[in-house]
């Protein structure tokens, strides 16, 4: 087995030295801007990122520029990502930092894992790539680096057999560009030959979008930013495509999660809570 991973480990970084993608977050060991991208590369593709990631640190280049923010602002600037629960958490998050911490990010894994938002792949990400520190995690183009070495013929595999070998591949004094190089071939592996995920046990196939719920959230915080100080019967007129009990549904939802709150009729973005 040492010499497998011995190997692999010089397949990864050959592999690496050659197609290293440039990255603007890999421009930067602050951990505020590698927390941001974190979060936004959370089910949306790298392409979609970039400009959104700029665009969001142009706006909010500190931590106390976002916890400061206004929660409309920071959701305006979110729009077209998707997923819009992640900004919500992140600037409660950024909030807590500057409150709790002084505005700095926490080093320690179990103390970023307190923040809203961050759970065990995140803090883990984080302490890596802002503080070079060696963690075993697991994203979607890791997994598929080690299905496709060490179980090409498999099927179901569970993430708990691939993290044993992912901790003794750790590459301990880089561990920040090991990571890098895991994700890169990761993605190569997937254009190239097809996603290995698809071999996960982990492995579900992401709800389509159309007429989801998930879309209709999404117009309605867009729509709400969009007009300002609309009314229930407006918004039921311009989101007419979809029943008006599901906008409903996702209105009240949207309310309990501290996104949207409703004024009698009126209904707009909630703002900063005291």
């Amino acid at each position: 087995m040492e010499m497998q991973i011995k190997a692999f480990q010089k397949k990864v970084w050959d592999f690496y030295k050659k197609n290293k993608r440039k990255l603007p977050w890999r421009e930067t060991k602050d951990p505020y801007r590698i927390w941001v991208s974190e979060i936004m590369l959370q089910q949306t593709q790298v392409d979609r990122v970039i400009p959104k990631y700029n665009a969001f640190l142009k706006k909010f280049p500190t931590i106390e520029k976002l916890a400061s923010a206004k929660q409309s602002d920071v959701l305006l600037l979110w729009s077209g990502l998707g997923y819009n629960r992640r900004a919500l958490l992140l600037k409660r998050a950024a909030e807590t930092v500057v409150r709790d911490h002084k505005g700095k990010i926490p080093k320690e894994v179990t103390e970023l894992e307190k923040l809203p938002g961050i759970g065990p792949y995140t803090a883990r990400a984080i302490a890596t790539f802002s503080y070079n520190q060696p963690h075993a995690f697991i994203e979607t183009n890791i997994r598929s680096v080690f299905i496709r070495e060490f179980f090409p013929k498999s099927k179901n595999v569970s993430d708990t057999k691939l993290f044993p070998l992912i901790e003794k591949t750790l590459d301990a004094k880089n561990a920040r560009e090991w990571g890098y190089a895991l994700m890169d071939y990761g993605s190569y592996l997937k254009k190239e030959f097809g996603n290995p995920n698809t071999k996960s046990k982990q492995y579900t196939k992401q709800s389509k979008f159309t007429g989801s719920d998930r879309q209709i959230r999404g117009a309605i915080i867009k729509t709400i930013l969009t007009e300002k100080n609309i009314t229930k019967k407006k918004l039921y007129q311009l989101l007419s495509r979809y029943e008006e009990k599901r906008i409903n549904a996702q209105l009240q939802a949207l309310t309990e999660e501290g996104f949207v709150v409703c004024k009698g009729e009126k209904v707009a973005v909630l703002e900063n809570r005291k």
